[in-house]
C-alpha cells in the first residue's frame, strides 16, 4: 500500500532576531514550510536564502502559517504586531514566544481569540543556540487541543512543557524560574559584598557558601512535601531560631548597594507567626 505523505507543517515566524532567527532555522530543518516576517525585512534576508518564505507584511505572514509564531522582543511588540492585524484568524494558532506578565498573556489571548485564532503563550527557557540542540525546554499554557495538535513541530524547537489551560499559567512559571535565579544569584552576591567589607577572606568564604547553596537544593524536595501537605516541621531551626538569626541579617546587611533582599518583610511575617503561637514551625510555614 502507497503511503501518502502527509504535508509539511507550515509556520509563519514573525520576528527574526536572534531567537526567531534560531527557530526559523531549526522548522526549516526539520522539514517545514516556513515564512518570514520582520519588520526590518533586510534582517530576514539570509533566512529567505536559507529556504523561508519572504512576508511582504505581517498580514502576509500570518496568512501563510497555520502555526504563528511570534518570537519578538517583549508583550510590547506582540500587542503591535496583534493589533495590526484585522483579518479572520480562523483555524490558526498563534504562539507568543517572549518573556511576559500575565497580564501581558491574558491581553494577547484576548485579542486572538477576538481575531478567531487559538493562543499559546510560551516561556522560552533557552537561549538561541540551544534551540533544536536538546538544551531547550519551552513552557507553553492556553489551549491544549491547539498544543497538542501542533506538538510534534513544538518539540522541533525544545523540549515542550504544556503547564496549564490558563493563559497565564506560563508566563508564570518562566518568571519564577527566572526568580529563583536571581534570588540565589543576588543572595550570593550580598554575601560576597557582605565578607569584601569585612575583609574576610572572599574565596574560602565562596567555596563554603556553595555548599550552603547545595543546601537549599537538595532540600527542595522536602520544602514542596511540606507546602503540599501543609505540615511544617522545624527541620534545622524553629521560627523563633530563624528570626533571631534574620534579626541579625537584617543589621549585617544594612546599607549594601543591593539592599537587605526583604529580610524585614520576612521578620515580620515570622513574628505574626510566632505571636499566633506558631513558634515551634519551620520555615515553610512563612507561606504556609
Amino acid at each position: 500500500m502507497t503511503e501518502i505523505a502527509k504535508p509539511a507543517p507550515r509556520v509563519a515566524v514573525v520576528g527574526t532576531g536572534a531567537i526567531g532567527g534560531a527557530v526559523a532555522r531549526r522548522l526549516l530543518a526539520g522539514g517545514c514550510e516556513v515564512a518570514v516576517w520582520n519588520r526590518t525585512a533586510s534582517r530576514s534576508a539570509r533566512l529567505v536564502d536559507e529556504g523561508a518564505l519572504p512576508a511582504a507584511s505581517i498580514g502576509d505572514a500570518v496568512a501563510a502559517g497555520d502555526l504563528v509564531l511570534l518570537t519578538l522582543t517583549d508583550h510590547a511588540a506582540v500587542r503591535q504586531c496583534l493589533a495590526a492585524l484585522d483579518t479572520d484568524l480562523s483555524g490558526r494558532t498563534v504562539v507568543a514566544m517572549c518573556t511576559g506578565t500575565p497580564d501581558d498573556a491574558r491581553s494577547a489571548a484576548r485579542r486572538v481569540a477576538a481575531l478567531g485564532a487559538h493562543y499559546l503563550d510560551a516561556g522560552v527557557q533557552a537561549s538561541p543556540e540551544t534551540i533544536g540542540a536538546g538544551a531547550a525546554t519551552i513552557l507553553y499554557s492556553g489551549h491544549r487541543p491547539a498544543f497538542e495538535e501542533h506538538a510534534a513541530t513544538l518539540r522541533l524547537l525544545g523540549g515542550p512543557r504544556f503547564v496549564g489551560e490558563a493563559p497565564e499559567a506560563a508566563a508564570v512559571w518562566d518568571l519564577a524560574l527566572f526568580g529563583v535565579w536571581y534570588d540565589a544569584q543576588l543572595g550570593l552576591l550580598r554575601a560576597l559584598e557582605t565578607v569584601r567589607e569585612a575583609g574576610v577572606d572572599v574565596a574560602g568564604f565562596a567555596r563554603t557558601a556553595g555548599v550552603q547553596l547545595g543546601h537549599v537544593v537538595a532540600g527542595v524536595p522536602g520544602t514542596v512535601s511540606e507546602l503540599l501537605e501543609a505540615d511544617y516541621p522545624a527541620g534545622p531551626a524553629r521560627l523563633t531560631e530563624h528570626l533571631a538569626v534574620v534579626r541579625r541579617l537584617i543589621g549585617l546587611r544594612s546599607g549594601l548597594r543591593l539592599g537587605d533582599g526583604g529580610l524585614p518583610e520576612a521578620a515580620a511575617r515570622i513574628e505574626e507567626l510566632i505571636a499566633d503561637g506558631r513558634g515551634d514551625e519551620g520555615l515553610t510555614a512563612t507561606i504556609g
